[in-house]
């Protein structure tokens, strides 16, 4: 992308975001996601009333008698936003693009971010790890970020959401609220594992972004389809009944065993087609947070 045409961009993306994240999403944000991290802050002496499961059992043994691990409530969060750029994002037949609206809805969770004085990184991620930028605070921070989300070439075109949860694991030690935002394109029973163990370390929320002709196609005859991954292309007949109802069948099962998978792990997923509104999608996904 030209430089003149990208600053344009950024300029257009952050005049929409920031003033959706200002207007719309503040409130809600807060709510969401404030106060669900807590530090450890000291140990005293069991009371009647405290949880067993906070007993310190070190400092039990020592004093020979129950101590408490006491935790305070964090006033700074880290965000990490998981951004899927493999091929499969490219794709955009009803409304826009994959990639625009995953841009879009990073960027508003982004200015969000900032404006709560919450520190926002950035996973890229294919079927590798393609770029990972630290947590930082600070306007200039948030631009850098929304380039990269318009303009970032990925080395790869394949799909692991499991590599780039592992990732995120290893990688931050503190815990952390994190956004994965994908067309979930892979395989659930992949990422399973990964998934249950990050969701235990953090705060773990899943953005669904797809175009509706992933989920059935219309009868227009014989077409050729690319997939944009593997660069495979092949004839398709969809005249076909039976061809037209195993695409279905394949969006349906697929999806039934993404949502039985993110259940499993305690994971909240929003799933947000090309030419839906994300704005009302993710307040109701913050609204549903906050009420918990």
């Amino acid at each position: 992308m030209e430089a003149t045409e990208l600053i344009k961009k950024v300029r257009k993306i952050e005049i929409k975001t920031r003033g959706l994240s200002q207007n719309i999403f503040a409130g809600e944000y807060h709510t969401a996601f404030k106060g669900r991290g807590m530090i450890f802050s000291e140990v005293r002496e069991y009371q009647y009333g405290d949880d067993v499961r906070d007993i310190d059992w070190n400092v039990t043994a020592r004093h020979n008698h129950p101590y408490v691990k006491v935790y305070e409530e964090e006033r700074e969060l880290t965000v990490m936003l998981l951004v899927d750029v493999s091929g499969s994002r490219l794709f955009g037949a009803l409304g826009e693009e994959k990639r625009e609206m995953i841009a879009e809805i990073a960027a508003t969770i982004a200015f969000s971010a900032i404006q709560n004085n919450d520190k926002i990184g950035v996973l890229f991620f294919s079927d590798k790890i393609e770029k990972f930028i630290p947590p930082k605070k600070g306007r200039k921070h948030i631009l850098f970020i929304i380039r990269e989300l318009l303009d970032f070439s990925p080395e790869s075109k394949g799909t692991d959401i499991g590599g780039a949860l592992r990732y995120l694991t290893d990688a931050l030690k503190k815990r952390t609220t994190a956004f994965v935002i994908s067309d979930f394109i892979d395989d659930a029973e992949s990422y399973r594992t990964s998934l249950s163990v990050a969701a235990n370390k953090h705060d773990l929320i899943s953005i669904q972004v797809f175009d509706k002709r992933d989920t059935q196609i219309p009868d227009i005859g014989l077409i050729r389809v690319k997939d944009l991954e593997t660069g495979g292309e092949r004839w398709l007949d969809t005249s076909s009944k039976r061809t037209r109802q195993a695409l279905s069948k394949w969006w349906y099962d697929r999806q039934q065993k993404m949502t039985e998978t993110m259940r499993h792990s305690g994971v909240d997923i929003a799933s947000i087609a090309t030419d839906e509104d994300y704005v009302r999608a993710l307040m109701a996904l913050f609204q549903r947070r906050g009420v918990r």
